[in-house]
């Protein structure tokens, strides 16, 4: 880390960690497991349905392996455009998608807490 977080961890700062969020696999030919296994890295947390963490629980394989592959994964990357693929189109959809999928439930919440207690 940065001379600066050096510090800050001196003085009991911890690492932020990237959360994976809702990554069951939705897919019926993948595997149950597979983005589970796929994102296992160090400093990450990782939300997944309660059939996932079973499945995972059950069979598993419990390695490090998000690092795994980085060159092929930049290859692919790169020869996305060639594809006719906009990574960064991709990636806007994704977030517009996941950000609905989140604020749906919050604003139902928020709709229910509302109509059972006028004063909140």
């Amino acid at each position: 880390g940065s001379a600066r977080f050096k510090k800050l961890a001196a003085q009991g700062a911890l690492v932020q960690r990237l959360l994976w969020a809702s990554t069951g696999t939705k897919n019926p030919e993948y595997s149950d497991v597979k983005y589970v296994e796929a994102l296992i890295g160090p400093e990450t947390v990782n939300t997944v349905p309660v059939e996932t963490l079973n499945a995972y629980r059950d069979h598993g394989v419990p390695k490090a392996s998000l690092e795994k592959d980085v060159a092929e994964a930049a290859r692919v990357l790169k020869r996305l455009p060639e594809l006719g693929i906009s990574i960064d189109k991709v990636t806007q959809q994704l977030e517009d998608e996941g950000v609905t999928k989140f604020n749906q439930p919050f604003d139902k919440l928020m709709e229910t807490l509302a109509q059972r207690s006028p004063r909140i």
